[in-house]
């Protein structure tokens, strides 16, 4: 099923609407007032959001409206947790070798995350205010998985079951900022501001064959001012998958009904492939002494979308403009 959330004027976390497969036609369910209640009662709520879902499917929902991505807010509009993984080694190779910075110890045989920030995340159509563009705004196409309440101690083999939903997003980044930061060796805060996230979230089972349970068979395509610059494939060149990462990250706590967990920029080791943030290409147009891409400004617009086999949207498009903040 898809679900996303539309303004209200009594929750800042909006009001919850089942949304039809083609994204065309959407209803309300009383019974479960925001995608955080949804989350976190999962097993209650589950076989009533599906009901909902197949009536729209049917075109007999009663109370069925018509429905744009453009007029929902972020999936979830804030969540108690965002926890940001690096499983493309490649990507991170090319990152950390653009800022001069070595190789992070074991990041071969344990993932590499950060806690992020989650309490506001930016509409799929919002723009994002930059207090000055001269910090080297670049995104990051990403792809995240939602989790239910998931017990610290959680292994990679029962962390799969823990996965409710899947959502796309664009995860910003300054990157002046993260040259500035991150010898300071305590992670990102400045270089990090708000994520832009895609009006829809999913139940896995929508990708079919394309879900294994442990990374999705789909890709990221990223435009810049309506220009290509990338279609990389999440399921392709990945080091570590979802469920090593939560595992990873229920290491030693608890997470939270609600935590989103993404796996790094979608990149794959391949220029046809294009690429899902601006510094992986500049790293490599270094080496080649080809024109850099310059990184965003104001008036920038970017475009990340996930098509399925038939060129439908499976998340909604966002579509973000950077403006002075």
């Amino acid at each position: 099923m898809k679900l996303a959330s539309l303004p209200s004027t009594t929750s800042r976390d909006g009001e919850l609407v089942v949304v039809s497969r083609d994204l065309q036609s959407a209803a309300k369910v009383p019974s479960v007032p925001t995608m955080q209640f949804a989350i976190e009662n999962w097993a209650a709520v589950e076989a009533t959001l599906q009901a909902a879902f197949d009536q729209l499917q049917a075109g007999s929902h009663p109370e069925a409206f018509a429905f744009n991505t453009d007029d929902a807010l972020a999936a979830f509009p804030r969540s108690y947790q965002f926890l940001d993984g690096s499983v493309y080694l490649h990507h991170m190779k090319k990152a950390r070798a653009a800022r001069g910075a070595e190789m992070p110890p074991r990041y071969e045989t344990e993932p590499l995350m950060y806690q992020g920030m989650s309490h506001e995340y930016l509409a799929p159509t919002a723009p994002m205010r930059v207090r000055d563009d001269s910090l080297n705004v670049d995104f990051e196409g990403e792809i995240g998985v939602v989790l239910d309440d998931t017990p610290m101690g959680t292994s990679v083999a029962d962390a799969a079951g823990h996965i409710k939903l899947l959502v796309l997003f664009n995860d910003f980044t300054l990157r002046t900022k993260t040259k500035l930061e991150l010898p300071k060796q305590f992670g990102f805060l400045q270089a990090k501001p708000a994520n832009a996230l895609s009006a829809i979230a999913i139940t896995p089972d929508e990708l079919g064959a394309n879900w294994d349970g442990k990374m999705p068979n789909i890709n990221v395509t990223c435009h810049i001012n309506d220009e290509w610059f990338g279609n990389p494939n999440a399921a392709t060149d990945y080091w570590f998958d979802y469920p090593m990462l939560i595992a990873h990250a229920a290491e030693t706590r608890n997470l939270a009904a609600g935590t989103v967990i993404g796996a790094g920029t979608v990149s794959n080791d391949s220029e046809e492939s294009g690429y899902g943030s601006i510094s992986e290409a500049t790293t490599d147009q270094k080496l080649s002494g080809k024109p850099l891409t310059p990184f965003l400004k104001y008036g920038d617009v970017v475009q990340i979308e996930a098509l399925d086999a038939d060129g439908n949207s499976i998340f909604g498009r966002i579509r973000t403009e950077i403006v002075r903040g």
